[in-house]
């Protein structure tokens, strides 16, 4: 069984992103998302060591996703050899824990990056948090995409969708 939660192909999904990189910080790295002519997503930008800075995200507004009984989710992808991690919350605070798993693209390939939900990590700010509770599939309120650990310089991945799986 699959769902698509995530269609970029339709008009109003472009909406429900929002960018967050690394000024929130002091950091100068910059990233932001658009929708190309094939109805992709494309999030890039150049991600800066300075200042302390060194990440670039994008990830949905809040709303609920409906994906319990799913084992996790997939997205098709085009990247740049770099690696990315993909991001989800439980809650529609501007910051708090995430929980996410890191993938890595293949430069110029569109690939399908498959991630069960008992691979994503507890993280608060790049840390991982040990004591905090499992991700609650059915709390899901945002999924997003973001580019850090040190890799400085210009980045680019395409998304196509994201769906479910089980």
């Amino acid at each position: 069984m699959e769902k698509r939660i995530i269609d970029f192909s339709l008009k109003d999904e472009k909406d429900q992103w929002e960018t967050i990189n690394d000024k929130v910080m002091g950091g100068i790295s910059t990233g932001r998302m658009f929708i190309s002519e094939n109805n992709t997503a494309v999030f890039q930008g150049e991600v800066s060591l300075k200042n302390y800075g060194g990440f670039a995200s994008i990830r949905t507004r809040p709303r609920k996703f409906d994906l319990n009984g799913f084992q996790g989710l997939e997205a098709r992808v085009l990247g740049d050899g770099k690696a990315y991690r993909l991001r989800l919350r439980t809650d529609d605070d501007y910051e708090g824990i995430a929980y996410q798993a890191l993938f890595s693209t293949t430069p110029g390939e569109w690939i399908v990056v498959r991630l069960p939900f008992d691979s994503f990590t507890p993280v608060f700010r790049g840390q991982i948090i040990r004591d905090a509770p499992l991700l609650n599939i059915d709390a899901i309120r945002r999924i997003g995409f973001m580019v850090a650990d040190k890799q400085a310089g210009p980045f680019r991945l395409e998304i196509e969708l994201v769906k479910a799986y089980s």
